[in-house]
């Protein structure tokens, strides 16, 4: 593309986003109706009642900007009320509950970086909410999957399984109460500047009806949740942090999120030359998965939300810190595994992923998140209430622990990476991923194969991938499968075997692995010159991803 190029999980949502920069809208406009149409066509995917963290750069700025995206837990809750309560246990439902974030992110982008008002962005989702829209085939199986859990949940099955079974490919889903909530919030929009106007469209939904609904669905369950909660919440705003790579200025969310065991992953490899090794070659293999192990383990003993908490990322980032642990890794044998807790299951929940660079320079990368086989949607407002709160422990020790006004640990982390250059506008590359644990790894792997090795966007996604899991899962009740490597079955078999020859214990999957997450990356291939572009892209086709350029 030349005048922009979006990423999107779904071809409505890239369509959608297009349309609004057609229409004269920026990347910015662009991701809030891609976000709310997220929102609505990919239920098994992302919620408007989840979470939404977005990085994002405006034009003719080197800026880039975090919103964080994830809710906090209640100020009523502690520690000692969950244990009391709930004793060892996160179940599922309200006791799973922090306050929803997404619609906050989404207002937040609009008025602060975007140009639209609220009503010409959610016209997109307010549609096909209320119109509804054709089931394709990967949907209609996750409803079918997803159906085992909700289906449980009246309030959820008479909309995602409508006539009493999973629906069929082409059937049509609506959502009226989506819709209503929505038309809601676009009456609400009013005032006298744009910036009150959205403003009050925010209001609508963390005050009011809204907000009483959410908290009375909440405590009925079991959990905790005020009216003052939802009233005081904003997402933070904040410069993200970065660390340079090839060049590269490579920017994540902090350490509330996992996005900086991206940023330790590329600071431990920074020290050996990776392109001196064949890519995919059982010594390259072995070097990323280390240094992804290494960077896994710094996020279980620092990462959270806590700001009394002595570790900061830049601290995790300094020379000192990285060389010591870059000093870890043994070139012919596999590092011990961070000893945690053992449970014979394991809660998976889903990701969708898109983004939007245009000629002027904006850019949006974002992971909105949260599926409804993760909590019963409320009767009435056709959202479900962030579950989110499966990713806080319940250890008082543990940064990530359950606390008051506290954000769990959050997998979904979008990328940017800006290659500066004295003289031009610098290039740009949004990148991100869906999958949990392994958001970081596929995203990980994507950017070496294109920075190191040159690969085009689309090689650097599809080339065949690897995923540890030696560390514990980031949702409840956090299984750790000790030392355990899984490789696409299209890497060498010689390599597999020497690679279980150095202590790692190999899991083989097939040639394209749903499970081994799902990239996009876009790309400026080459400097921008006052607003003219070239920008590619590269989809994974493990996952239903489009890209969409002009």
């Amino acid at each position: 593309g030349q005048n922009y190029m979006i990423t999107a999980g779904h071809p409505l949502v890239a369509k959608i986003a297009s349309e609004v920069i057609e229409s004269g809208g920026n990347a910015i406009d662009a991701g809030v109706a891609a976000g709310l149409a997220s929102n609505v066509i990919q239920p098994d995917m992302c919620n408007l009642g989840g979470v939404a963290p977005i990085i994002l750069k405006q034009a003719n700025s080197n800026k880039v900007w975090s919103i964080s995206g994830v809710g906090t837990w209640s100020s009523s809750v502690t520690i000692n009320k969950y244990l009391t309560k709930h004793k060892s246990d996160i179940p599922i439902g309200a006791p799973s509950c922090v306050i929803p974030a997404a619609f906050d992110a989404w207002i937040t982008a609009l008025s602060r970086f975007g140009t639209k008002s609220f009503s010409e962005i959610s016209q997109y989702a307010i549609y096909y909410a209320e119109n509804g829209y054709p089931l394709d085939l990967r949907t209609a199986n996750s409803f079918k999957l997803m159906g085992e859990s909700f289906k449980s949940w009246e309030s959820s099955k008479k909309i995602y399984w409508p006539n009493g079974r999973p629906p069929k490919t082409g059937e049509i889903l609506k959502q009226k109460d989506l819709a209503n909530l929505l038309k809601l919030l676009k009456l609400s929009e009013n005032g006298e500047t744009r910036k009150v106007a959205l403003e009050n469209t925010r209001k609508a939904f963390y005050s009011g009806n809204v907000a009483k609904e959410i908290v009375k669905w909440v405590n009925k369950g079991g959990g905790w949740m005020t009216i003052n909660d939802l009233r005081r919440f904003r997402n933070e705003v904040y410069l993200a942090p970065s660390y340079k790579y090839g060049g590269w200025d490579v920017y994540t969310g902090d350490i509330y999120c996992q996005g900086p065991v991206l940023l330790q992953s590329l600071s431990i490899l920074k020290g050996f030359n990776l392109k001196s090794l064949n890519h995919n070659s059982p010594e390259y293999i072995h070097l990323v998965t280390e240094a992804m192990k290494i960077a896994f383990s710094d996020r279980e003993k620092y990462y959270g939300d806590n700001i009394d908490y002595k570790y900061r990322l830049i601290n995790l980032l300094s020379s000192n810190h990285i060389k010591n642990l870059r000093s870890m890794i043994k070139a012919h044998a596999s590092l011990a595994d961070l000893p945690t807790l053992e449970k014979p299951f394991i809660r998976k929940k889903d990701t969708t992923y898109f983004s939007i660079i245009d000629k002027f320079g904006n850019a949006f990368s974002c992971s909105p998140s949260d599926t409804i086989d993760g909590n019963p949607i409320v009767d009435g407002l056709g959202i479900i209430i962030s579950p989110r709160g499966v990713q806080s422990r319940l250890d008082p020790n543990h940064p990530a622990c359950i606390g008051p006004n506290k954000r769990p640990r959050l997998t979904p982390s979008p990328s940017l990476a800006l290659k500066q250059n004295s003289r031009n506008e610098p290039r740009i590359m949004t990148l991100g991923s869906s999958g949990g644990d392994v958001i970081p790894q596929g995203m990980l792997q994507s950017f070496l194969n294109y920075v190191v090795f040159k690969m085009t966007p689309q090689q650097a996604v599809e080339a065949p991938r690897f995923t540890t899991l030696s560390f514990p899962d980031s949702f409840y009740p956090n299984v750790h499968d000790n030392g355990r490597l899984s490789i696409e079955s299209r890497i060498d078999k010689k390599t597999i075997k020497k690679l279980s020859k150095m202590g790692h214990k190999i899991h083989l999957w097939p040639d394209y692995e749903f499970d081994s997450s799902g990239v996009a990356l876009s790309v400026d291939v080459k400097r921008p010159e006052k607003n003219k572009r070239i920008i590619a892209s590269g989809v994974d086709l493990r996952r239903t991803q489009y890209a969409w350029g002009h």
